[in-house]
Parts: C-alpha cells; structure tokens; sequence
C-alpha cells in the first residue's frame, strides 16, 4: 500500500463525492484526493495524475456510456485499479465490469466502512471475483479486445456519430475511422454498425442511486 495514496472519485451526485472523500480521509490521512463528475474528467485526472493509486467509479456518470466507459478507461490506463462503486447489483453487470478489467465492485448499499476496506485491500494488490452464477457474456469478452482508440471510436458510434463526425472530434481522417470501424465489427463478431450499437448498448446501466450515509 503507497505510505501517501492517490485516489479519484469519479460520480455526479456532490453528496456521494463528499461521503467517499471524507470516508477515504478519515481511513488514509494525508491521501491526496480528486474528485470528477464526467467520464471526460475523469480522463483528465489521469492524464494528469498517470500513477492514482485507485480509481473509484461511478458507472452512472456522463459520458460513461454504462461499462463502455469502463472498458475505456482500462485500456487508456492500464495500471490504475478501477473499483466500480454503482447501485447496480445484477450478475451479469458486476461479471462484465470484471471483464473490462475492474479489481473490485462494490454495492451504493455498502457501508462507508466496508467500502474502505475493499480500497484498501485493492490496494494492498487485491482483485476480487466476479460472481459465477451466469455464463460468461462473449460478447462482453470480445470488446475487452478493442484498443483505446478503438473504443472511442465505438463509443461514438453509440452516441450516434457519423465517421465524418467521429473523424472530425479524434482529429484523424475519415479513412482511418472507416478502418476503426471495419476491425471494430471484426472483433466484435458482428456484421453491421448498427448491429454494434445494439450489442454495445446493452452494455448500459440502471441509474445509481445515492450512498448511503
């Protein structure tokens, strides 16, 4: 466990962020804390701050796209540990949030002591399990195979951009987007574009509801 831990706390709701912040405070004197309210903050945090000993993540929060945001954040920032904080309780949603790379994901239910105990067992190196209980989603498995670029383009595509579009906000050509797009829907097992919103799209999440106190 670093002596002076970084954290990011990623959520919309201020009253969330300020539980969490002053939870973590409490529990890891002197941590230096940040807080962000969009998935677009979220990626300026770490762009900044490359080496946050963990990220806590709401999966609620604009931008996010559901786990889509997830996936984008794994594979923009590998070494950070993602620990889901999100009042979504299915399976099937924890088991895909652990696909996409997070190391632990914790109910909005949970106490602030027992969410302080699962960060700082991650990290002490800790990767916690995902239920068992269903089939694994391939589709879910297939998408961890996008690269960072790859996944803004997909998450773009969900938005409902076209390639000039999506050429236009990454800064490249239309041609490289088309090739995105192309090995997009390769690796994804699909055979159209629309085909692969459905399938990203249903990679959604309820909306959250607050921490409890």
């Amino acid at each position: 466990m670093a002596a002076v831990p970084s954290f990011l706390i990623a959520d919309d709701h201020p009253m969330v962020r300020d539980a969490l912040a002053s939870a973590l405070g409490q529990a890891f004197p002197s941590a230096q804390i940040a807080v962000a309210s969009t998935l677009a903050q979220v990626q300026a945090a770490l762009d900044r701050e490359p080496e946050t000993d963990a990220l806590l993540l709401d999966l609620d929060m604009p931008g996010m796209d559901g786990l889509t945001g997830v996936a984008l954040l794994r594979s923009e920032h590998p070494i950070v540990p993602i620990i889901v904080v999100s009042a979504a309780r299915e399976p099937a949603v924890v088991r895909r949030a652990y696909e996409f790379g997070a190391s632990a994901y914790i109910d909005k239910s949970a106490s602030l002591e027992e969410i302080v105990g699962t960060v700082a067992a991650v990290l002490d190196g800790e990767i916690f399990a995902p239920p068992e209980s269903e089939p694994t989603d391939t589709f879910s498995q297939r998408a961890a195979q996008l690269t960072p670029q790859q996944w803004r383009v997909l998450a773009l595509m969900i938005q409902g951009d076209q390639n000039k579009q999506i050429a236009h906000k990454l800064g490249v050509g239309e041609a490289t987007v088309k090739a995105h797009v192309t090995v997009i829907l390769r690796k994804l097992g699909v055979r159209s574009r629309t085909q692969a919103v459905i399938e990203a799209r249903s990679l959604a999440i309820p909306v959250a509801e607050p921490v409890r106190p």
